[in-house]
């Protein structure tokens, strides 16, 4: 093999959109999770719960503006799956060699998520239908 291998990217969180997120935290505390943070993002519209899953997270969000994406995603497609996010160690230059690839970005630069993580979204017409968040974190 070549030297231009490309570093596996691994899974850092799971979001799963809700219509009630105090249900939603109730049933994952049945499953054994423990006690989430509480984040919002009003520049996403959007209410998070973030558990903890020891080598991730999982992110179970709500809209909380009905004209948000989040919103018209949870109207379209119901409750379930949102997005998997994948950690990479260089978010920018991943977009860049992304773009190069004529991958459809729905972020062309690395943007503040939670935990003041660097992210960005790949669109799902370029991951099988599947919305794809990629996250840099300084460690």
């Amino acid at each position: 093999m070549g030297t231009n291998r490309i570093e596996s990217p691994g899974l850092h969180h799971v979001g799963i959109v809700v219509d009630n997120l105090d249900a939603a935290i109730e049933r994952y505390r049945l499953l054994g999770f423990g006690e989430p943070e509480i984040v919002d993002k009003p520049d996403q519209a959007v209410r998070i719960a973030s558990f903890h899953t020891g080598g991730g997270y999982l992110e179970i969000m709500t809209p909380t503006d009905p004209d948000s994406g989040v919103a018209r995603f949870l109207a379209s497609r119901g409750p379930g799956l949102h997005h998997v996010a994948y950690r990479v160690s260089d978010l920018a230059a991943t977009l860049d060699r992304l773009a190069a690839e004529d991958v459809e970005l729905i972020d062309r630069q690395p943007r503040v998520g939670i935990h003041d993580w660097k992210v960005a979204f790949v669109h799902p017409r370029s991951c099988n239908g599947v919305l794809t968040e990629l996250v840099e974190i300084d460690e």
